[in-house]
């Protein structure tokens, strides 16, 4: 099992997730993500704002997706 943050995993607090995959901990940031949307959470939306411009260049998002998951394999 490993953790981590909201913050870790591209977020904008320090909410903590635990899991035995990355696929795992992925899905449960997401969800976190989606419940903060519908609070508009301002620093949340602004952290989705900076993830959407990365989405705009497949290679930069395949690029962060992969630091993400080895940040989660050195854990």
């Amino acid at each position: 099992m490993k953790t981590m943050t909201c913050k870790q995993l591209g977020g904008a607090c320090d909410k903590e997730f635990s899991a035995d995959s990355f696929e795992e901990i992925a899905e449960m940031s997401k969800r976190h993500g989606m419940e903060m949307f519908h609070k508009k959470d301002p620093a949340h939306l602004d952290a989705m704002g900076k993830m959407q411009e990365l989405m705009k260049s497949p290679e930069a998002m395949q690029n962060w997706f992969e630091s993400k998951r080895k940040a989660f394999d050195a854990l």
